[in-house]
């Protein structure tokens, strides 16, 4: 269970990663970090701060999918040391790749990562509504 509950961590983290490189974008690009509207001046952000900011949204939303599979998992009783312990790590490998290859611009390679995580995420699923 120890691996899953590392990749929940990392996925949970993800976000904050993302959103640590658009600050750097953001003094970059328009100078200081506004802490009374940063929202407002995130979305005057262009190119590789734009995708840093819309990596960290889209690393929320996985997450959301990821964590609802492991608890799935967890209820079911799926096997902490079979298939879940290969599928949480391919969707935290999977999702690490998506946002770098966000921040890099590299849309064909940023969706197949996409695609990736969520299939390991529906595959933790299946896990769950298959157990014996």
């Amino acid at each position: 269970m120890t691996i899953q509950i590392i990749c929940l961590l990392i996925g949970a983290l993800l976000p904050y990663l993302w959103f640590s490189m658009s600050l750097r974008y953001i003094k970059v690009e328009l100078g200081s970090i506004d802490l009374d509207a940063p929202r407002q001046q995130a979305a005057r952000l262009t190119g590789a701060g734009a995708r840093a900011k819309d990596a960290q949204h889209s690393a929320w939303e996985a997450l959301i999918l990821f964590g609802v599979a492991n608890a799935a998992a967890l209820m079911a009783g799926v096997e902490p040391t079979g298939y879940w312990s290969l599928a949480a790590p391919l969707w935290v490998a999977a999702r690490l790749l998506h946002g770098a290859f966000h921040l890099a611009g590299v849309a064909l390679a940023r969706g197949l990562s996409s695609v990736i995580g969520l299939a390991m995420s529906l595959w933790i699923f299946v896990l769950a509504l298959t157990v014996n």
